[in-house]
């Protein structure tokens, strides 16, 4: 009988273990312009004037929604998102690795290769959070594309480790020091593929 209490203790905590680990899930969902936060529509409309290729997303993950329009302007792909209540959370910028400093860069392939077994990067984004600056001064860098010691980098990889492969979101500052990763769930598909 303790054998059997053993075990079942064993089991209880393993799947424990599991939901304990701080990963947070993201998925995004492709919405109507119509259903995107009117208050968020009017701050960034002026923003969006010239763009091409404008999509609406809604973003939900294990602890908070929020929404994101992505487009395309000056031949740049830019992410603005907002949080339900329709204030500014980060600008992100689509960029390739020739446009992080060298060192910076340098610091962010250590990293990688240090924690790794093998890793590819998928997508690389230059961040400007609201969390350093107001939105209007944050806006504006964005657009300007400025390169400032407050801007993080998001790198989208997928990499080996403890034996498997897995997608993950791994932030860097704008020095190429590591802040954070997440691992992350494979592209929503809402259609049956064959």
């Amino acid at each position: 009988m303790n054998r059997k209490h053993f075990y079942t203790f064993l089991v209880l905590f393993l799947f424990g273990l599991s939901a304990w680990t701080q990963n947070k899930y993201e998925r995004e969902y492709r919405i109507k312009k119509s259903q995107f936060p009117q208050a968020s529509l009017d701050y960034i409309s002026d923003r969006l004037e010239d763009a091409r290729r404008i999509r609406f997303y809604k973003e939900t993950d294990s602890t908070k929604i929020s929404y994101e329009v992505k487009f395309k302007k000056d031949r740049l792909k830019y992410s603005v998102e907002f949080t339900e209540e329709g204030v500014l959370e980060d600008v992100e910028i689509e960029i390739k690795p020739l446009d992080i400093p060298n060192d910076a860069y340098t610091e962010i392939k250590e990293y990688l290769s240090d924690n790794f077994a093998k890793h590819n990067i998928r997508k690389i984004q230059q961040q400007y959070s609201t969390a350093d600056s107001d939105t209007e001064t944050t806006l504006k860098n964005a657009f300007q594309n400025l390169l400032l010691p407050s801007i993080k980098y998001e790198l989208i990889i997928n990499a080996k480790k403890d034996g498997g492969y897995a997608q993950f979101e791994v932030l860097f500052d704008a020095q190429g020091d590591f802040i954070s990763m997440r691992k992350s769930l494979p592209p929503n598909y809402d259609h049956v593929l064959y």
